[in-house]
């Protein structure tokens, strides 16, 4: 069962959270989930059998601007570990993994950078490498659309919201493998990217924003073990980016899945989970 809460920041604004583990002392290892966009954060239904097997306690929260949370414009991508250390002390948590599919992943390093201390591991599935990112062609192989969409957040705010209430369709190009996982469980995403875009196209702005603008951390200075999960299709988010990280993060794993596109890569989610699993106990 998921119960969901409200934490009052210390500027006023409201994190609105989630949780699938009401008692701390069960014994379950906490891992927060980092979502994409635009989703809310809602944890992955898809993963609860998984996640059950394996011990874990799923935690999660709506960034700002999405769901239940206050927005927050001009937020970066660092501001993720300010906001998991504040749901962690709030349920009385001391140390947890985190996981992230696609601009969930940034997220979930930077709480590996930023938190030290209290990461024990990190998953990023189809995440996005920095913006600009020395040798790296930051675009290639991305969808036209996206591409669009992106240059667009480049250019700053105003471009950005122009671009969003042109009504420019946005084609993910999704691989047929893609549309057979959103055809099955991965039919979840219904319901977090309905929510989310319900709300306006706020919280998509800041996470874009967010996204091409500098993340206030380095990758390379991750200290918690970290697994990259990519398939090699994805037109989304390209595996050049995870690529790019894996050679820069010095505890990192690279596994890319030739044939799974941006969607279809999270069929290989409960072995990400199992790897979470163990290297968060060797921790």
């Amino acid at each position: 069962m998921t119960t969901e809460g409200d934490l009052e920041l210390d500027d006023g604004r409201t994190l609105h959270y989630y949780d699938t583990g009401a008692n701390g002392a069960d014994g379950r290892l906490a891992v927060f989930w980092h979502h994409g966009t635009p989703n809310i954060g809602a944890p992955p239904a898809p993963l609860f059998a998984a996640a059950a097997r394996l011990g874990i306690r799923w935690i999660s929260y709506d960034r700002p601007g999405y769901g239940g949370s206050t927005p927050c414009p001009g937020r970066d991508v660092a501001s993720a570990a300010t906001y998991v250390a504040g749901v962690a002390d709030a349920l009385g948590i001391d140390r947890f993994a985190v996981m992230g599919h696609s601009g969930g992943g940034p997220h979930a390093l930077a709480c590996g950078v930023l938190l030290p201390e209290r990461v024990l591991s990190v998953v990023s599935v189809a995440g996005p490498a920095p913006f600009g990112a020395e040798g790296l062609d930051w675009f290639a192989g991305m969808a036209a659309s996206g591409v669009a969409s992106l240059r667009a957040a480049a250019q700053g705010r105003a471009a950005k919201e122009r671009h969003e209430a042109s009504a420019a369709e946005y084609d993910p190009e999704f691989t047929s493998a893609d549309h057979a996982a959103l055809s099955g469980p991965w039919s979840w995403f219904g319901e977090v990217v309905g929510p989310a875009v319900e709300g306006g196209a706020g919280g998509l702005i800041d996470d874009d924003l967010a996204y091409v603008s500098p993340w206030g951390f380095d990758p390379a200075q991750v200290r918690a073990p970290v697994l990259l999960s990519h398939g090699g299709r994805d037109r989304v988010i390209p595996s050049a980016h995870s690529e790019w990280l894996a050679h820069r993060c010095p505890s990192a794993e690279l596994r890319l899945s030739p044939d799974d596109g941006h969607i279809s890569i999270l069929t290989s989610g409960e072995a990400a989970m199992e790897w979470l699993r163990e290297h968060a106990a060797q921790a």
